[in-house]
């Protein structure tokens, strides 16, 4: 079959490539890595081009996507585009955020939440700690190849969430979202509390030490032993806090492949 120009660049095929592109945009918005501080707006710009070229195809063909003939029917649908690229990707986002603040949790407990730097995940300044724990969490997402995880899951939303107003925000998405929202303080607490817990009983010990030996400066002691206490745990832990990501990352990518 001959295909013009026309129809080609026809209106519902225009329509239907930049709703793609909000939707890869929206992902790319939120997404760990994608969203990334020091990646170039323009590198963004082109890749969401380009993905959106090569899932054009695939979409048109399972697409019974009907042109609106008005911009605030137009202007909803690219929202719920954005909205849903932007769901997928701050629900994969959760766990850089939990560890980002399960590391804050024990790095004030350490005495270096004074340490700020800017954090390349985020754009904003935050604890070494953080950034070092925002390293380890986007080692063990690549190694779970979990960026094709969340390409896939992309895909997959083309084919449950169609492009048009079939689909309706619903109390049951909202409930989801929140609950995954919510896991992010219980992941945060379970990175945290083996080192702050035992840094909390450090300083419940000095304390004692500080009533039997009035005479001692503890607090010239207690604040370089705090922060060489602290570097030990993390590095004593590591290996477990890798694994118990490790888990999590698996638990969360197949809850956002369902999350629709």
């Amino acid at each position: 079959m001959d295909f013009t120009l026309l129809q080609i660049f026809s209106p519902a095929n225009i329509i239907l490539f930049m709703a793609i592109i909000v939707r890869i945009g929206g992902l790319f918005a939120a997404a760990p890595l994608y969203s990334t501080y020091p990646i170039p707006a323009q590198v963004k710009v082109w890749l969401t081009a380009f993905i959106a070229f090569i899932l054009y195809p695939m979409v048109q063909a399972n697409s019974h996507f009907a042109i609106p003939h008005e911009v605030a029917a137009l202007t909803c649908i690219m929202v719920k585009e954005f909205a849903i690229g932007y769901i997928i990707g701050f629900c994969s986002n959760l766990v850089f955020l939990a560890a980002e603040l399960g590391a804050n949790m024990f790095s004030i407990q350490m005495g270096l939440s004074i340490s700020q730097a800017l954090n390349p995940a985020s754009g904003s300044t935050s604890p070494i700690i953080s950034q070092a724990f925002t390293l380890l969490v986007t080692l063990v997402f690549i190694s779970l190849n979990a960026h094709q995880w969340i390409l896939s899951a992309l895909y997959s939303s083309f084919a449950h969430v169609p492009i048009g107003f079939s689909f309706i925000f619903d109390g049951a998405l909202v409930q989801k979202v929140i609950y995954m929202t919510g896991q992010m303080f219980t992941i945060a607490i379970g990175i945290a509390m083996p080192i702050f817990g035992v840094l909390l009983i450090k300083d419940i010990l000095l304390g004692f030490v500080s009533k039997l030996m009035p005479t001692m400066h503890i607090f010239m002691v207690a604040m370089p032993l705090k922060v060489y206490v602290g570097l030990l745990l993390c590095m004593i832990f590591v290996r477990p806090i890798s694994e118990y990501l490790r888990i999590i990352l698996e638990k969360i990518l197949t809850e956002i492949a369902m999350i629709f």
